[in-house]
C-alpha cells in the first residue's frame, strides 16, 4: 500500500511540474524572472541573466539598483556582449566596443545539481577591459564539483570615478565596479540555490585586476558577510589615495572639456574638475560613453595612468590595507614565477628612440632583465606582502601557491613568456587565450592540472584544499612561510607540488639586481627608469632609485 501511495505522489508530483512549466531543467526561476539556458555534456549554461538596470541615463554614476522584472522566460543561450570599453577595428584603430547593458553574469551547472559549493569569478582587465568569458565554467564544474558564476561590471572611467562633482554626499563612493561586484553577490546569495547552489557556500575568485578587486574586498566593509572563501589569482595589494585618484581622473577628462569648450587649456579645465559644481556633474553625464571608455587605455599595471579602488572610507577604509578589519575567510593567494613577463617584453619602451641603437642580442638581453627582476617583485606582491601585511589581523588561514612551469627554472620552459600572467587558466579550462604560445594539452600540464582541481574542489567545500593522496599544503605563517609551488614536466609526462619556503623581499631582489652583469648599467637604469617604474609592485624600488613619480 505505502508503495502504491508513493507512485501515485511520485505521478502527481511529476505533473505538477509540468503543469507549472519546470519539467526543463534549462529554465529555472530567478527572483526577477524565469530564465531559459543551454544544455551540452550535462552541463547548463546560462548567459547574460540581469543582476541589475543597465547603468545608462541618471544611472551612470550610482549605485546598481534591481533590474526590471519580467514574465516570459528570457532567453539566455548565448553569451551576452561585453561592457563597453576600449577595444580594435579590423585595421587595429581604436575603437570602442561592448554595451554599457551589462551587469549581469553567467551560471554554470551540472545537471541535476544541488546544494553544491558556489565559485565567483571576477574577470581580469586592469578594471578597464575584460569579459565574464574570460574563463568558461564548462569544465570547472565538473572537476571542482561546483556551480560557477562569472560576472560582467563597470569599467574604466564608467566604474571608477571619484571627481568632486559626482561625490557630494557622505556616503558616495567613486568604486562603482564594487557596488557592481557587490549587488552580483547579493543576486547569488537570493538566486542561486535554484541552479544548484549553496548560498551559504560561496567563494569569490578573479584573474589579475579580478584577483586585486578580491584582495580589496577582503578589506572592505561593504562585502562582510557577502562570502565564504576567497580565491586571488595573480593578484595583490592595490588601492589609490582618493585626491590624488581626482586628479589623475580631471587630468584624463580635461582635453575632453576643452574640445567641448568648458575651459580655455587643459589646466584650467583640470582645475574646473576638480570642482562639486553642479555644471561639472552635467557636464560629465552629457560626455558619450564611446568617449569615456577610451580614456587612460594606456594605464600598464600602473595606477597613476588609470587609479582605481579608491580609499574613500565608504567601500574601502581611508587607511587602506593598514586597517586591523578583515573580511577574514580562507583564502588562496596565487601566481605565477615570471608575471612580467608580457608586460616587459611587450612595452612601448622597447620602440622608442632610444633603444633603436640595440642590437638584437642587447634588446632581449635588456628584456630578460626586466622580467627576470620584475618578476620577482611582482610575484611576491601577489601572495607573500599580502600575507605579510594581513597576518596578526586575519583570522583565517592564507595558502599561497606559485607555478614555476614555463620559467627558466621548470623542466618545461616557454620562451620569453615563462611561467606568466595567466599560467593557471589552462588548468581550470581548455578554452582560453594562450593557444598561441603553448600546447597545454600535455601529460605533463594536465597532471599538475589534476592535482591542483583536486586542492580547489576541496578548498570550496571546506574552506581546506587538503585532501587524501595531495601533498599536505600548509598555510602561510611567519613561522613557516611556505607556498605550494606546482611545476611540470611535459617530456616526462609528470608534475610536482610541493611545499617550498621561496620568501625573498623587494631589498634582496635590489641586490640581485644591482649584482647583475648581464647588461651594462646604463642599460639596466633604462628599464629600472622606463619599464619596471611606476608599476603594482615597484613602489620600494622606484624609492630606491629615485624613479620619477608618474602622479600629477
Amino acid at each position: 500500500m505505502k508503495s502504491i501511495t508513493k507512485l501515485v505522489l511520485s505521478a502527481a508530483m511529476a505533473l505538477s511540474l509540468i503543469a507549472c512549466g519546470n519539467s526543463d531543467p534549462t529554465v529555472v526561476e530567478t527572483k526577477s524572472g524565469p530564465v531559459k539556458g543551454v544544455e551540452a555534456n550535462e552541463v547548463i549554461t546560462w548567459y547574460g541573466i540581469p543582476y541589475a538596470k543597465a547603468p545608462v541615463g541618471e544611472l551612470r554614476w550610482s549605485a546598481p539598483v534591481d533590474p526590471d522584472a519580467w514574465k516570459d522566460t528570457k532567453d539566455c543561450t548565448q553569451p551576452s556582449d561585453k561592457f563597453l570599453q576600449a577595444g580594435t577595428d579590423d585595421k587595429g584603430n581604436a575603437i570602442a566596443v561592448g554595451s554599457e547593458d551589462c551587469l549581469n553574469l553567467d551560471v554554470y551547472a551540472k545537471k541535476g545539481s544541488k546544494d553544491l559549493p558556489v565559485l565567483v569569478f571576477i574577470h581580469g582587465g586592469n578594471n578597464q577591459t575584460g569579459t565574464s568569458q574570460e574563463i568558461p565554467g564548462t569544465e570547472i564544474v565538473v572537476n571542482e564539483d561546483c556551480v560557477y558564476v562569472s560576472l560582467n561590471y563597470r569599467l574604466g572611467i564608467l566604474g571608477f570615478n571619484c571627481l568632486p562633482a559626482l561625490q557630494t554626499n557622505p556616503e558616495d563612493t567613486g568604486n562603482y565596479t564594487l557596488l557592481d561586484i557587490a549587488k552580483a553577490l547579493d543576486w547569488v546569495k537570493e538566486n542561486i540555490a535554484q541552479f544548484g547552489g549553496d548560498p551559504n557556500n560561496v567563494t569569490i575568485s578573479g584573474f589579475s585586476a579580478g584577483g586585486r578587486d578580491v584582495i580589496a574586498m577582503l578589506a572592505s566593509p561593504l562585502f562582510e558577510g557577502k562570502f565564504q572563501k576567497a580565491i586571488s589569482y595573480s593578484g595583490g595589494m592595490t588601492m589609490a589615495d582618493e585626491t590624488a585618484s581626482a586628479s589623475q581622473i580631471a587630468w584624463a577628462v580635461a582635453p575632453l572639456a576643452v574640445e567641448d569648450g568648458k575651459a580655455k587649456d587643459e589646466k584650467a579645465a583640470h582645475d574646473w574638475l576638480l570642482t562639486d559644481a553642479k555644471e561639472v556633474k552635467e557636464y560629465l553625464y552629457s560626455i558619450p560613453s564611446e568617449k569615456l571608455c577610451m580614456l587612460m587605455s594606456n594605464a600598464g599595471i600602473r595606477m597613476s595612468v588609470f587609479p582605481h579602488l579608491f580609499t574613500d572610507g565608504v567601500t574601502l577604509p581611508k587607511e587602506g590595507f593598514d586597517t586591523t578589519k578583515f573580511n577574514s575567510v580562507p583564502v588562496i593567494m596565487l601566481t605565477g614565477s615570471t608575471e612580467f613577463s608580457f608586460f616587459s617584453a611587450f612595452d612601448a619602451y622597447f620602440s622608442s628612440d632610444e633603444m633603436k641603437n640595440l642590437s638584437e642580442d642587447e634588446l632581449n638581453a635588456a628584456k630578460t632583465f626586466a622580467i627576470e627582476y620584475g618578476s620577482d617583485m611582482y610575484a611576491i606582491s601577489n601572495g607573500q606582502c599580502t600575507a605579510e601585511k594581513f597576518y596578526g589581523n586575519y583570522k583565517a588561514p592564507m595558502y599561497l601557491c606559485e607555478i614555476g612551469y614555463g620559467s627558466q627554472y621548470s623542466s618545461t620552459v616557454l620562451p620569453v613568456v615563462g611561467a606568466f600572467h595567466g599560467i593557471f587558466v589552462p588548468m581550470l579550462s581548455s578554452v582560453h587565450g594562450y593557444t598561441s604560445i603553448a600546447d597545454f594539452s600535455g601529460s605533463g600540464y594536465q597532471s599538475m592540472a589534476k592535482t591542483y582541481n583536486a586542492y580547489i574542489k576541496n578548498f570550496l567545500k571546506s574552506g581546506d584544499p587538503n585532501g587524501e593522496g595531495l601533498t599536505k599544503w600548509t598555510a602561510w605563517t611567519p613561522e613557516t612561510p611556505e607556498t605550494m609551488y606546482m611545476d611540470a614536466d611535459d617530456k616526462a609526462g609528470t608534475s610536482t607540488a610541493e611545499m617550498l619556503d621561496l620568501s625573498t623581499s623587494y631589498a634582496d631582489i635590489i641586490v640581485m639586481m644591482e649584482l647583475d652583469l648581464t647588461i651594462p648599467t646604463d642599460l639596466k637604469q633604462k628599464m629600472i627608469q622606463n619599464v619596471m617604474n611606476g608599476r603594482w609592485f615597484s613602489e620600494t624600488m622606484d624609492k630606491y632609485y629615485g624613479n620619477k613619480n608618474l602622479w600629477k
